[in-house]
């Protein structure tokens, strides 16, 4: 084939080419309008109408309190003001937790409650999407240093009444929107422990205490990794300092926790 010839059959393929991904491209924007059609996006908080799926409404984003610096290093709970550098509060070196660093999306209250509720106790799985890009952006300093993401689990009563872990549903999420290996089966909770609800924070210490392990055949996959370990709320942290602990224990290098919401006033706890 002579130089014409070549360069006219790949302009026919550039060609080619570009209409196909134009017509992709029409395809994409056909379904998603149909998509819109048979279920129109709303708020998923308060249903009010949206031009996207998977958001909230101004009004209900403005009601969540997002984490924000300055905050304590190791807890992640917000401070006052920024005295500069790494920050540590009282409470942190009152009582050191086990893990190296917390984060949370935003407070447990008001809207961020009741979307959590509904995540947990409804079936509301439409939230993953909304929940997984939150965590990544409020844990993209946990991230860049984690190795493994691993859920924190539940007893198998528990995951028999309610079919999924909640935690499992978010931390393969934030596997799939970082590509960091999530090992789901890493720990084991190997005591059922009666609700933590209304419990202090001794008490939530004593009741999670031993209750998980991490198998012998998941131990080789994390000896010397640095883990990000993933749940949905933070009260006390009794329960992700007792998961910390069986990991460090097993041979992890590090523990880091994120989560997608902190209780501010672990004390005035009910549900």
């Amino acid at each position: 084939m002579d130089a014409a010839n070549e360069d006219q059959a790949g302009e026919y393929l550039e060609h080619r080419n570009s209409m196909m991904r134009g017509l992709v491209s029409s395809l994409r924007s056909l379904g998603s309008r149909l998509t819109d059609l048979v279920v129109p996006p709303v708020c998923l908080s308060c249903q009010t109408p949206l031009s996207g799926h998977n958001a909230l409404c101004p009004d209900c984003w403005q009601q969540i309190d997002f984490i924000q610096a300055p905050l304590c290093d190791r807890l992640g709970i917000p401070l006052p003001f920024d005295t500069g550098g790494r920050m540590i509060s009282a409470a942190a070196v009152a009582n050191p937790p086990v893990y190296r660093r917390a984060r949370a999306v935003a407070s447990y209250d008001g809207v961020m409650r009741c979307l959590i509720h509904g995540f947990k106790y409804s079936d509301r799985h439409d939230l993953r999407s909304l929940f997984g890009n939150w965590l990544q952006q409020a844990g993209g300093e946990l991230l860049r240093d984690a190795d493994i993401i691993v859920p924190v689990p539940l007893n198998r009563l528990r995951l028999l009444r309610r079919r999924f872990n909640q935690a499992a549903i978010l931390s393969g999420e934030l596997g799939r929107l970082t590509g960091i290996d999530h090992i789901p089966t890493t720990l084991r909770r190997v005591r059922a422990t009666p609700t933590q609800v209304g419990l202090t924070h001794d008490q939530r210490r004593r009741n999670v205490r031993g209750a998980f392990v991490v198998g012998r055949k998941e131990r080789p996959r994390i000896t010397g990794r640095r883990i990000l370990l993933i749940d949905d709320v933070i009260t006390t942290g009794a329960t992700v300092d007792a998961c910390a602990k069986a990991l460090l224990t097993a041979g992890a290098e590090s523990v880091d926790v994120l989560a997608l919401a902190l209780v501010s006033e672990p004390t005035r706890m009910t549900t």
